[in-house]
């Protein structure tokens, strides 16, 4: 199976070899079974015991990030080939096999390593300054571990692949053709507001049906995680999930009152967008159809109808930004790391994974054809060149920054490559798919909120009902929804937290995406004053991976690592000037 995930059929990409050649592992060793790199972990940790120098430990700290480089990458080309084809059974075998067969053999594994990484005598030897973070990481690795809880994450990871399936599995019957669930979003911004009105029923009414099949896979994660979180002494997941994402710099206080802030400071601008809308289109009242067509009643923007077009743009895009950006795409291109289109059988949704031992980002997106779709690529790109740019650093886990600065790198290409929409569109095309990327990011900030406060009551809230949870769904709907009139629609209100992904896939990674915007619009603010120094200092905090703490990590890009008022009033006040001008 290993060998037809290689192959061309399955993965976009050919057979790509390790960045660095391997120096401990074999090079035909089949990753896909323990049987065979079993006894391979059992003598990276021998090695490590013989390690009687500084020198020795250190080489043996990059033969344990190349095998857990190798046993990654294996990870992603599975991942990879399930969401790219979530119909086919043997690639769902292929994906399983490796979470019920080899995640549980490896993690008492890595504790074992990471325990002996701890005691080993000559870690108090280590350069401070070059380990710290890295030593941080692994005591919080042993701090974690709990045996009882491995089957527990295989449960957990198999309950979300099957989200995965059945969301991806989803289409309707629309004009007379079968249509997934993504193809339909173009729909929303057709100016026919009956047709908007028909294709957005359709598509609710679809989610609806499953809803029973979605919260019980909902509700199986929750005792799962639950479960985890004792086994571990903590009083509930919230704070389990926190302290292993590795959240040192802020805690659940500083994300209510992240949520506080938005309600405050941007919610009056929300609405006051939203009202606009509603009075330029000549409504009584915004319904949930009205809000992603053009309010001026102009076409809908179609800046590309072929992949190849998005990816032949975005390329001029990134030679028109900065030539080492336009090299980094270019790689992507020839060696096939991108799969842009939508189509049956896909999952939802769009990621950047990196391809660990490879050294290179793959690109996974669903385009049909909108402006969002620019906006996708543009911010997995900048997932894609934040891999790339730490791809030297010869040790494994600083190769990967925290979460909260992967996606600065993402939402800060899309403003920093904004001025290139040009090679999509007229200049005037150019202003209005600036202005609604704009509006877009006044808008994310209320759906952040949401997501993050829902998270939030559900762990801390273990023993609800579903009836509770639809509940307390919508007061955040209320709370955070805008003006948005939602009359016979209620069953599709309340179960609208079953489209994001994150909420089943990754529990608690979505509030990083607020913290990052923050940041970003910090690294745009910056380059509308000198776009050169802007420009590398984002590339300068991109190349330190995640060897240095968050706060620093922001530093280095240009910006503060802060979520309050504070920092957030003066980048929105900036936001809405440059709507006044784009208007």
């Amino acid at each position: 199976m290993s060998a037809k995930l290689r192959g061309m059929s399955l993965l976009p990409f050919g057979d790509l070899v390790p960045h660095t050649p391997r120096r401990f592992l074999p090079a035909s060793l089949d990753l896909g079974s323990w049987a065979a790199l079993g006894p391979w972990v059992d003598r990276l940790e021998v090695r490590g015991r013989e390690a009687t120098t500084l020198a020795e430990f250190e080489s043996w700290l990059v033969d344990a990030g190349e095998v857990m480089a190798a046993i990654d990458e294996e990870r992603a080309r599975r991942y990879i080939a399930m969401t790219c084809h979530t119909s086919d059974s043997e690639v769902e075998k292929a994906y399983l096999a490796f979470v019920e067969g080899v995640d549980p053999q490896l993690k008492p594994k890595a504790f074992a390593l990471a325990e002996l990484y701890l005691k080993h005598p000559q870690r108090p030897h280590l350069a401070q300054d070059r380990y710290a973070v890295f030593d941080r990481s692994k005591a919080l690795e042993v701090e974690l571990f709990r045996e009882e809880n491995v089957p527990l994450e295989t449960e957990e990871a198999k309950l979300t692949q099957q989200y995965q399936k059945l969301s991806g599995s989803l289409t309707v019957q629309f004009q007379g053709e079968e249509r997934t669930l993504v193809q339909m979003g173009r729909f929303q911004e057709e100016t026919d507001r009956s047709l908007r009105e028909s294709a957005w029923t359709a598509v609710s009414e679809r989610w609806v049906r499953e809803s029973a099949g979605f919260d019980g896979y909902f509700d199986g994660l929750i005792g799962i995680r639950r479960q985890i979180a004792r086994n571990a002494g903590f009083a509930d997941y919230r704070d389990y999930a926190f302290r292993a994402r590795g959240r040192f710099d802020y805690g659940p206080a500083d994300c209510e009152r992240f949520h506080d802030a938005i309600e405050s400071e941007v919610m009056p601008v929300y609405r006051a967008l939203q009202d606009e809308r509603r009075r330029v289109m000549g409504l009584e009242k915004l319904r949930p159809w009205d809000t992603g067509v053009d309010p001026m009643g102009r076409p809908p923007l179609r800046p590309f109808t072929d992949t190849a077009v998005l990816e032949t743009g975005s390329q001029r895009i990134f030679d028109q930004l900065d030539p080492e950006l336009a090299a980094d795409f270019r790689l992507m291109r020839e060696k096939r790391l991108l799969d842009l289109a939508n189509r049956k059988g896909k999952a939802p949704g769009g990621y950047q994974y990196t391809l660990s031992e490879a050294r290179l980002p793959f690109i996974f997106m669903n385009a049909v054809g909108q402006q969002r779709d620019i906006e996708t690529l543009l911010h997995e790109a900048g997932h894609a060149f934040h891999a790339l740019a730490s791809r030297n650093e010869p040790l494994q886990a600083y190769r990967d920054a925290p979460i909260e600065f992967c996606e600065v790198a993402s939402m800060s290409m899309e403003l920093l490559a904004a001025g290139g929409l040009n090679e999509f569109y007229n200049a005037e095309e150019a202003r209005r798919a600036r202005r609604t990327h704009l509006e877009g990011i006044v808008a994310v900030f209320p759906w952040i909120a949401t997501v993050d406060a829902f998270q939030h009551w559900v762990y801390t809230h273990p023993d609800h009902s579903v009836a509770e949870r639809q509940q307390a769904w919508l007061k955040l709907m209320e709370r955070f929804g805008g003006n948005v009139d939602w009359t016979g629609f209620e069953s599709a209100r309340a179960n609208r937290w079953h489209r994001q992904l994150h909420i089943f896939i990754h529990p608690f990674y979505y509030v990083e995406y607020g913290i990052a915007q923050l940041g970003a619009l910090q690294v745009w603010a910056n380059s509308r004053k000198d776009p050169r120094d802007a420009l590398a200092r984002y590339r300068r905090g991109l190349a330190l991976g995640g060897s240095r703490p968050l706060p620093q990590l922001f530093a280095e890009a240009g910006c503060r690592f802060d979520f309050s008022r504070e920092t957030l009033k003066p980048l929105l006040e900036l936001v809405q000037s440059e709507l006044a001008a784009l208007a």
